[in-house]
């Protein structure tokens, strides 16, 4: 496993590392307007950067673009808990009404990239489904992995997806209109505002991706199923008090003097039940 994430990391750090140094660019704005920005936006967090850019030349009598007012806030500015987009969580509190969705990228064993596509639902935080696809992901493989994620579930009344430019193709609106899907965005620079289906990922990579290798498409997808079903029936969730997001039907409880270890994830994880 070490060996593997050592040649992860070199191959991206060869892809994406500056290869020449560049000549220094144009210094920033300087510190008291950056400190004015972000003041003013704390002061008025329903103000958007256009807005704040023109307070700022009209206070101060100075240029300043909407662009650099986005820059500082996206490096500086830190949103109150409460600024989280409220009614999306409203929506994610009523039953089978919003489920969230997004992507993130993993490595084969032989190094080759793969995209995962995780749906969850909101309000019972259930994994729905993984749609898996190795290489580029265009509009129609974007709806061929979604449509695989889902198959089989009941559809709810909308979908929060995050303001990557994949869910801006034609093909992706369309698909949801033939479901009669209605898709929300979340807060733009706001990760907060996505925090259930966020945290997934970070649990998925975390206590499942990270400790085992794969090798093909079809694999990473056998796995990840055997993950969704841990997840779902077998692992506690603090936000749920301790309980699974699918409920133990018919399951009964272990005693102390009678109880068997039963394995998921091939063997990566044991939980007690009755004997």
């Amino acid at each position: 496993m070490s060996l593997h994430r050592a040649l992860k990391n070199r191959k991206y750090r060869l892809l994406f590392s500056r290869k020449l140094r560049k000549k220094p660019g144009p210094k920033g704005p300087d510190p008291e307007v950056i400190a004015a920005v972000v003041q003013m936006k704390q002061r008025n967090p329903t103000w958007g950067c256009p807005r704040i850019a023109q307070q700022i030349g009209l206070a101060f009598d100075i240029e300043i673009n909407k662009d650099v007012v986005r820059r500082i806030l996206a490096a500086r500015y830190q949103p109150e808990l409460d600024s989280a987009g409220p009614w999306l969580t409203f929506l994610g509190h009523m039953k089978d009404s919003l489920w969230s969705l997004d992507l993130f990228r993993c490595e084969s064993a032989t190094l080759r990239t793969h995209w995962v596509l995780v749906v969850m639902d909101q309000f019972t935080r259930r994994i729905v489904g993984f749609g898996v696809h190795g290489g580029i992901v265009d509009g129609v493989a974007l709806c061929r992995i979604f449509n695989r994620a889902i198959r089989g579930q009941s559809l709810p009344k909308y979908l929060s997806s995050d303001h990557d430019p994949l869910f801006r193709f034609r093909q992706w609106q369309a698909n949801l209109r033939v479901l009669e899907v209605t898709q929300i965005k979340t807060v733009p620079y706001v990760p907060l505002s996505h925090p259930f289906v966020e945290r997934l990922i970070g649990t998925v990579r975390r206590e499942y991706l990270d400790r085992i290798l794969f090798w093909t498409t079809a694999d990473l997808e056998t796995k990840l199923i055997d993950f969704q079903h841990y997840y779902n029936g077998h692992r506690t969730h603090a936000g749920l008090d301790g309980r699974t997001p699918e409920p133990s039907l018919g399951r009964s409880p272990a005693s102390f003097r009678s109880y068997r270890w039963q394995q998921h994830c091939r063997g990566l994880y044991q939980t007690p039940i009755a004997a």
